[in-house]
């Protein structure tokens, strides 16, 4: 077994039966991308963050998004050193290589806004200054649904910067028999081995890059982008293309593929899409899954 096929088997040790989820998760963040997962509480959001911290061997750090968060208490803040007569700035939590957004929607968008420019661009500016935040860089946050009481619904450009969104849903009878007999959560993450570290999951972010990407299949990817202008009020962003083809090419590197194939699009489509599609006439997000199943339906696969 390959290495980062022993880190998908490490989370799943933590996270029963959910084979599909786990592979999504680690695809993300191969590709360089940003994780969004949503559901209700104590489904295991919070430890999946976790375990995909410790198993690739990054520092991280957690923030707790409350209705009283400030930008500041995510990006830092400049403070006056009397002895130096100068400003000093004291780096926030978001100064790390893993950062866990636990219940992101529980915080206003003011505070949500603080993380726009460091998913983007990778840095933060502060009175001027711009700071470099170290890599590899992830945002893993947490949301519970829309529906329940005291959250804000995160607005589009910030939805648009998380390259996935994944639903880890209750677990089966013989997934949760497993979880009813095995540690306490804590327990199993404490046990967790560091599969790799830093210079490790760039190197595999650049092995994600080097598969093959061929012709027909950007004319696939763009016949799904084009599908979903056409048809729905929110579309696939440029943004959310080169994003498919990443995850597509990070899901071919972890199924042992030199070469993106069609069933690689298929089976990241639905994480890449879902929470940036809407229907003409206001479909809920909910709906997501089900129009990323019909693009898929839709557009010819190339032959």
């Amino acid at each position: 077994m390959s290495r980062l096929g022993t880190v998908v088997e490490a989370v799943e040790r933590v996270i029963l039966g959910k084979p599909q989820q786990v592979r999504l998760c680690v695809a993300c963040l191969l590709a360089r991308g940003h994780l969004l997962i949503e559901d209700v509480p104590g489904v295991g959001k919070t430890t999946l963050a976790h375990a995909l911290a410790r198993v690739l061997g990054l520092d991280w750090k957690r923030v707790q998004f409350t209705s009283d968060l400030l930008p500041a208490d995510v990006t830092g803040v400049s403070i006056f050193d009397r002895a130096t007569q100068q400003f000093q700035f004291r780096p926030g939590p978001v100064f790390t290589q893993l950062l866990l957004a636990d219940e992101i929607n529980r915080a206003s968008p003011k505070a949500q806004s603080a993380l726009l420019e460091a998913m983007e661009e990778r840095q933060v500016s502060i009175d001027g200054q711009t700071h470099a935040l170290p890599e590899p860089f992830f945002v893993v946050a947490t949301q519970n649904p829309h529906e329940q009481i005291g959250t804000y619904g995160l607005p589009e450009s910030q939805l648009d910067r998380f390259l996935m969104r994944v639903s880890l849903g209750y677990p089966d009878g013989v997934a949760e028999r497993k979880l009813l007999l095995a540690l306490e959560r804590h327990e199993l993450l404490e046990a967790l081995p560091a599969v790799l570290d830093p210079a490790d999951v760039l190197a595999a972010q650049r092995a994600v890059r080097a598969i093959y990407v061929a012709p027909p299949l950007l004319d696939y990817v763009q016949a799904l982008v084009a599908r979903s202008r056409a048809e729905l009020t929110l579309g696939l962003s440029p943004r959310a293309a080169q994003g498919l083809v990443r995850a597509a090419q990070a899901w071919a590197l972890l199924a042992g593929e030199r070469a993106v194939l069609p069933e690689h699009v298929q089976a990241v489509l639905p994480a890449v899409a879902a929470h940036r599609l809407e229907r003409r006439g206001g479909a809920q997000p909910v709906d997501g899954l089900r129009l990323a199943a019909e693009l898929i339906t839709a557009v010819p696969v190339p032959v």
